[in-house]
């Protein structure tokens, strides 16, 4: 596509679609949205691109493959499995970390949850990525 208009307003467009998918992905585990959401949401910023100024900048953009991203979310998600397996408990449950506990026995909780949120909007991002790369490649 040769629009002046659209690649101009998709470079703002693409890190508003990503700031609002780290806050959808953020949001997840205690109200609707996580990491499938955020992922799709990602994924769209850099879809845009790649129709306004082509898969090979929006390759560049990207900077990894999309691939490398899914497996690495893959990675990432089965290692918040893994967590409670070592910690010896059913494989997936939820385990919690508090960040700077003090004697009141409160600070910022931190959860497997939340890693397992994250592997699922990397391997969503990818895997959609790859994808809609592969088909605007072939066109």
């Amino acid at each position: 596509m040769n629009s002046v208009i659209l690649k101009a307003g998709t470079k703002y467009l693409v890190g508003l679609l990503l700031l609002v998918s780290v806050f959808m992905l953020l949001r997840g585990h205690n109200a609707p949205g996580g990491g499938f959401i955020g992922g799709l949401l990602g994924a769209t910023g850099f879809v845009l691109y790649a129709i306004a100024c082509g898969t090979a900048q929006a390759r560049a953009a990207l900077r990894l493959a999309p691939r490398t991203i899914a497996a690495a979310g893959l990675g990432v998600a089965l290692a918040s499995g893994a967590i409670a397996a070592l910690a010896g408990e059913a494989f997936f449950t939820g385990q919690w970390l508090f960040l700077g506990a003090g004697e009141t026995g409160k600070g910022l909780p931190i959860s497997s949850v939340l890693l397992f949120d994250i592997g699922v909007y990397l391997v969503v991002f990818g895997a959609i990525l790859t994808l809609v790369f592969a088909l605007e490649e072939e066109t």
